[in-house]
């Protein structure tokens, strides 16, 4: 069993699933964690865009929202909510995390958007903003077991993975940029079988 420490430092980072995770909802899935702790976790897939424009369900955030324009699908849990979340440039100390309103710290300079606020508070700040439609959650010690199962890898992330501009080619891409044989795992077949 990992301990506290362990569990909460995945706060923040991308969770790649492996080529031999059957759940189709996360095939070459790559799931930012924006909460993990000893209760669960909770994160969002950042590379399921679906063909809903963000200006068709929140208007009000759709000049704000970066390319592709669309409601991503965080996730199977909740699919009827949505969640913001942006960076805002600068280091964590440059900015007290209460001086910006509508916005929480989650990791770095990535955050979530109070999508209740009104978008001008923050339109000066925000560097990138995505809103997903439902989350990605785990009960306490079941994203632990699925680790130890081999279903995910556990990658650092950076800023950019929440507003890539690609993102049907994100998996391959984390992959790509990690050292040794993890980068090798980019050039797996989509369907093995083929090969």
């Amino acid at each position: 069993m990992c301990s506290m420490t362990e569990v909460s430092s995945l706060t923040g980072r991308l969770l790649v699933a492996t080529p031999k995770l059957a759940d189709p909802n996360f095939e070459r899935a790559v799931v930012l964690l924006l909460d993990h702790d000893a209760e669960g976790s909770l994160g969002v897939v950042l590379n399921r865009p679906t063909p809903v424009g963000v200006g068709d369900v929140l208007e009000p955030w759709a000049a704000l929202a970066v390319a592709p324009p669309v409601v991503f699908q965080g996730g199977p849990v909740s699919l009827d909510s949505a969640l913001g979340l942006a960076v805002v440039p600068g280091e964590p100390g440059d900015l007290g995390d209460e001086a910006l309103l509508g916005w929480r710290r989650v990791h770095g300079a990535i955050g979530l958007i109070d999508l209740e606020a009104p978008p001008e508070l923050l339109a000066a700040e925000l560097g990138s903003l995505r809103i997903f439609a439902g989350y990605s959650g785990w009960g306490p010690g079941q994203l632990e077991k699925e680790l130890a199962d081999g279903a995910w890898y556990v990658v650092e992330s950076e800023p950019g993975d929440v507003s890539s501009p690609a993102p049907e080619r994100m998996w391959r891409a984390v992959l790509r940029r990690q050292r040794g044989k993890l980068a090798m795992v980019a050039t797996y077949p989509d369907d093995p079988s083929l090969n």
